[in-house]
C-alpha cells in the first residue's frame, strides 16, 4: 500500500463545471461526518500497516471550507491513524478565499507539506463566469501567506478552454501564475460533465466554448511557455520544477494501490477497486453500523491490470518500464503489445528510451486516441490470470 486519499465533500459554493462528489456545507452534519471518517480510517487500518503509506492527499469538495476547529479535529484524526515519519508528501487542497493564517498554520504544524491551490484563471471576469468565489487578490495574498508560514511546495491549478477564453487570456493567466513562482502547475482542459451547471447551459445553447482547434492551440501554447520557464511536463496536464512532481499522483499513474476514505471516495486495495457511498448521511450511517462505507467492489483481473498499467503509465514522461512490467506481470510487454508498439513507433507516436516506452510530443496531443490501442490485450492467456 502506497497512498491514501481523504475526501472532504463540503463547499461554500458549487462551481459551475464541477462534477466531483460535493455538497454545500451549510446545514450539513460536518462534525458527524468527520467522526465517521475517523471510524472508517481506524477500522481499515486495523488490517493494514500505515508504515506502508508514502503519501497522503486531502481533496474535495473544499477541505479548507472546514472551520478552524473542524480542521484541527480532522488533522488530529490523520495524525493519529495515518501519519508516520516516512510520509514523503502530505497534500491539502485549498481555495484562496479561505486560506487564513490560522488554518494554514494548523495544517503546517500537523505535517502538511504541500498545498494544491484552486485558482483556475487570473481573469476576474472569468472567475465569475465559472462560479469561483475568490478574487485574484486573494490568490496573491493566500500564496504569500503560505510561503510566510513555511510551505515550500505549492501547486496552482489552472484551466483552459473556458467560456469566452482566448489565447491572450490564457497567456495572461500563465504570466500571473509564473510571477508567484509555484513549484508545480496542474493545467486542465475544461470538460463539460453531466449534472453540472455548465452541462445544463450547454444543452440550452447558452455555453460558448473556444472549440477543439483553439483548445489544441492553447495546450500547445501553455506547454511552450512553461517549458521556457523551467517547468517540466511530466504528465499530460501537470508541470513541475525538477524534484517537485506530485509524488501522490505519480503513485496513481504507476498503478499502485491506494486507500480512499470519505463519501464517494474510490480506493484500489489488494487488487480490488472499491467505491464508498456518496451521500453524506448514507456514508455516516454505513460507517456507524459497520465501520465501512463501501457500496461496491470490483476485483481487477489481470487483463484490466495490464490495460491500466499502460493507460496510466503512458500519461507521464516516465512512460512504462519494460522491466517493471515483466516483474509485475511475469511476461514480456512485447508478447502482449508487440504489434501495437511497432505500429505506434512507426507513426512516431511512441518512442523507446532505454528500458521505457514513452509517448512522443505528438502522441501526447492525441493521447486518448493512442491509449485506445492498448485496450483488450486479447493475446493474454486468461486461463492463467489467477
Amino acid at each position: 500500500m502506497k497512498a491514501a486519499y481523504l475526501h472532504i465533500p463540503f463547499c461554500d459554493h458549487i462551481c459551475y463545471y464541477c462534477d466531483f462528489n460535493k455538497y454545500l456545507i451549510k446545514n450539513q452534519p460536518v462534525d458527524d461526518y468527520l467522526k465517521a471518517m475517523d471510524k472508517e480510517i481506524r477500522t481499515m487500518m486495523t488490517s493494514h500497516n500505515r508504515l506502508d503509506l508514502q503519501t497522503l492527499f486531502v481533496g474535495g469538495g473544499t477541505p479548507t471550507a472546514l472551520t478552524p476547529d473542524q480542521l484541527s479535529f480532522f488533522l488530529k484524526i490523520v495524525k493519529q491513524a495515518l501519519w508516520h515519519e516516512g510520509i514523503q508528501e502530505y497534500t491539502f487542497e485549498a481555495n484562496p478565499e479561505n486560506m487564513t493564517e490560522e488554518k494554514l498554520s494548523r495544517m503546517y504544524e500537523e505535517g502538511v507539506n504541500r498545498l494544491s491551490i484552486g485558482v483556475q484563471t487570473f481573469n476576474s471576469t472569468g472567475l465569475k463566469e465559472i462560479g469561483r468565489l475568490h478574487s485574484v487578490e486573494e490568490v496573491y495574498r493566500g500564496l504569500e501567506l503560505a510561503r510566510h508560514i513555511g510551505f515550500e511546495n505549492v501547486s496552482i491549478d489552472l484551466m483552459f478552454g473556458l467560456p469566452g477564453q482566448t489565447e491572450s487570456d490564457l497567456d495572461r493567466s500563465i504570466d500571473e501564475a509564473l510571477k508567484l513562482q509555484p513549484d508545480h502547475l496542474s493545467i486542465y482542459a475544461l470538460q463539460v460533465e453531466p449534472k453540472t451547471i455548465f452541462y445544463n447551459r450547454m444543452r440550452k445553447g447558452e455555453l460558448h466554448l473556444p472549440g477543439p482547434d483553439r483548445e489544441a492551440d492553447m495546450y500547445d501554447q501553455l506547454i511552450e511557455r512553461l517549458e521556457e520557464k523551467g517547468y517540466l511536463q511530466y504528465e499530460i496536464s501537470n508541470f513541475a520544477k525538477p524534484g517537485y512532481e506530485s509524488k501522490h499522483n505519480l503513485l496513481y499513474w504507476q498503478n499502485e494501490m491506494y486507500f480512499g476514505f470519505g463519501a464517494g471516495a474510490h480506493g484500489y486495495v489488494d487488487d480490488e477497486r472499491v467505491v464508498n457511498a456518496g451521500a453524506v448521511k448514507g456514508y455516516i450511517r454505513r460507517v456507524e453500523e459497520t465501520g465501512s462505507a463501501v457500496i461496491s467492489t470490483h476485483p481487477v483481473p489481470l487483463v484490466e491490470q495490464i490495460e491500466e498499467e499502460l493507460f496510466l503509465g503512458l500519461r507521464t514522461r516516465f512512460g512504462v518500464s519494460k522491466e517493471r512490467f515483466k516483474e509485475k506481470f511475469h511476461r514480456e510487454i512485447e508478447t502482449v503489445y508487440g504489434e501495437v508498439i511497432s505500429r505506434l513507433k512507426e507513426k512516431q507516436l511512441l518512442i523507446e528510451e532505454g528500458d521505457r516506452l514513452i509517448l512522443s510530443q505528438e502522441g501526447l496531443f492525441i493521447s486518448n486516441e493512442v491509449l485506445s490501442y492498448f485496450l483488450q490485450p486479447t493475446i493474454i492467456d486468461k486461463s492463467k490470470e489467477d
